[in-house]
């Protein structure tokens, strides 16, 4: 018997500037309602007339830093997709920020279950296995001490 996802029904705000990007991540996540936007003011004013139950948003071209903002103090959980940006410094800003996860745009196929851990993990669990799923990625993107500058921008422990 299949569990339902976590995800089931949920609308999901997807915003990036590239249109390919936005399909394959409405047919990963075809359980949900996946509201897609390619630019910045768009998305912003959707964030502020509407209810989502997450928000995925591209750091570079649609200013996802500055959505990520704007949607945490919604109080809605988001995650930053990244293939250009994928910068410890841009890593850094996100969990500061509050984002609940940093997926590299090549990882969409594993949105599924990284997802439904941002939707049922503790903000802390979430991120650890985040890195458990990515960690080769910023392996090779960041170096393997990556981790040691990550556990120093705040509360987030990662484990060894």
């Amino acid at each position: 018997m299949n569990e339902k996802s976590p995800l089931q029904d949920k609308t999901i705000l997807a915003v990036d500037d590239e249109p390919d990007v936005l399909e394959a991540i409405s047919e990963e996540l075809d359980m949900c309602s996946v509201v897609k936007m390619t630019a910045y003011d768009e998305a912003l004013e959707y964030l502020k007339e509407n209810r989502v139950d997450m928000a995925i948003l591209d750091i570079m071209g649609v200013n996802g830093l500055e959505l990520l903002k704007h949607a945490v103090e919604r109080n809605i959980p988001s995650v930053m997709l990244t293939a250009h940006a994928l910068s410890m410094d841009t890593l850094k800003k996100s969990i500061d920020i509050g984002a609940r996860a940093y997926i590299p745009k090549e990882k969409i196929p594993e949105l599924v279950p990284i997802l439904e851990d941002v939707v049922t993990m503790e903000h802390r669990d979430a991120w650890e296995h985040l890195f458990d799923r990515v960690g080769e990625i910023f392996n090779v993107t960041f170096g393997s001490d990556w981790k040691k500058h990550v556990i120093e921008i705040g509360p987030l422990v990662v484990p060894k």
